[in-house]
């Protein structure tokens, strides 16, 4: 039975023989926590063992079939947009995964905590899976103070400022530096750090100072440098 649209559902489930090749209409996370279970997503093969997991994309179509011991799985069937970001395989070095779904699969088995277990369990499985993976990615992330970050490298323009230099000062790897400043100032990281030393040049003329004395201020390899680029932004 198909959940209902924006529901999640969370279930313990002893699998057998094989039930036929399907698919459903929502994503199907499957955790392994005994025994191991065969499964064939779009003719793709692997096994979920206890500590692996697995998601099922909708419209997927897939079959399983239990070893000869039989398995059981914790699975949450749900429409959740942000599953479609995880892998198809849970990461290898997630062991929280793993431990949530125990502690899920024991509160279920008690009726006293099921209700909890059902409420809060489909957002946590989400977020042990992979922090990136989360809902709510910004509440979670190292958050950058834009505005310091612009004021520390305004009084270094005469280094050759670079985007790991940028990315050690927010706390990030430069890989992460680059893809936040996408996000969040719509550019790369060398056009948000060319603009700030233009509109900081733009500052200065606009305040009488001179060409040259503004390039060297502000890190311009000459006053014919800085001319150039003022005339290309049209300032």
């Amino acid at each position: 039975m198909h959940p209902p649209a924006t529901l999640s559902t969370l279930s313990l489930r002893d699998y057998g023989t094989s039930r036929g090749s399907h698919a459903h209409d929502h994503f199907q996370v499957l955790i392994g926590l005994d025994g191991v279970l065969d499964i064939e997503v779009e003719g793709r093969g692997a096994g979920i063992a206890a500590g692996e997991a697995q998601v099922v994309a909708p419209g997927d179509r897939h079959d399983f079939e239990a070893r000869s011991e039989g398995s059981v799985c914790l699975v949450l069937d749900t429409t959740h947009a942000p599953w479609a970001r995880c892998a198809e395989r849970a990461p290898a070095d997630v062991p929280q995964l793993h431990a949530l779904a125990r502690y899920l699969a024991h509160c279920m088995k008690q009726p006293q905590h099921a209700v909890l277990a059902l409420q809060h369990g489909p957002a946590l499985l989400l977020e042990a899976w992979s922090p990136r993976s989360s809902s709510s990615p910004d509440t979670r992330r190292r958050r950058i103070d834009w505005q310091a970050l612009a004021a520390w490298a305004r009084t270094r323009w005469h280094e050759p400022l670079g985007v790991s230099d940028l990315a050690g000062v927010a706390c990030l790897s430069p890989s992460q530096f680059a893809q936040r400043c996408r996000e969040e100032q719509g550019v790369s990281a060398m056009h948000w750090l060319r603009g700030l030393r233009l509109a900081h040049a733009r500052e200065l003329r606009l305040e009488g100072m001179g060409v040259a004395e503004t390039a060297r201020r502000t890190g311009y390899r000459s006053p014919s440098a800085l001319t150039a680029a003022l005339r290309r932004r049209g300032a």
